[in-house]
């Protein structure tokens, strides 16, 4: 994840032992008695690598905990994201006064079944894909793009995105994406202003999909 954020973005990426690390009381409070193993692994390495990137930043040791809706609850005065697929976990944080907003997807790079593409895509988001390079699963690329979308909206403005409210555009050579919300969302919002566009970053390399973006300050 480094490489596709700023420098003022903390990134932590899980090390083989960070699967199966420590976890302080409150994070352990929230992980269901019932919960699998791979819940359990993926959980963990998420937090390890959450309190990781919060050290860089200079903030002492301190639990991420989950909120309701399972999304990290991070100490005051910063902004983080947390993603996990199988065998890639990382966190990334920042301080408020530098990053609004940020998040983070990660996916192994597949295909998509024509059901699934419907779920995620936009009629137009699907006609571009042709005129696109082959050898990419790009359905993926824009399922991880508004991943990190919902993950940059959420915190800012308090409400779920659907995968139809974010109009995702690529740009293959620079590696870029930009997402557009439906005016909709925008119009409804509970809070002025909300961002109508969201850029970030994309890379498909070694079997895996990355994405990230943040929001700046106002």
């Amino acid at each position: 994840m480094r490489d596709l954020l700023p420098p003022a973005v903390a990134v932590a990426v899980a090390g083989t032992a960070d699967w199966t690390g420590e976890l302080l009381p409150a994070e352990r409070a929230c992980l269901s008695e019932r919960a699998v193993q791979s819940r359990r692994r993926d959980f963990t390495a998420g937090r390890v690598c959450a309190r990781r990137a919060l050290a860089s930043l200079g903030v002492p040791p301190v639990a991420v905990p989950s909120a309701a809706d399972r999304s990290p609850v991070w100490p005051a005065g910063v902004v983080g994201a947390i993603t996990h697929t199988q065998g890639y976990c990382a966190a990334v944080a920042a301080r408020t006064d530098e990053i609004r907003s940020v998040g983070v997807d990660a996916e192994g790079h597949r295909e998509l079944d024509a059901g699934v593409r419907r779920l995620i895509c936009l009629p137009e988001e699907n006609e571009r894909f042709a005129r696109l390079p082959a050898g990419v699963s790009w359905p993926a690329v824009v399922f991880s793009a508004k991943e990190t979308v919902y993950k940059v909206w959420h915190p800012v403005v308090g409400t779920w995105l659907d995968f139809h409210d974010a109009r995702v555009e690529l740009d293959p050579d620079a590696g870029l994406f930009t997402a557009r919300i439906n005016a909709v969302r925008l119009d409804t919002s509970p809070v002025p202003d909300p961002p109508a566009t969201i850029s970030g970053r994309f890379s498909v390399d070694a079997g895996l999909i990355r994405t990230a973006a943040v929001l700046l300050p106002r």
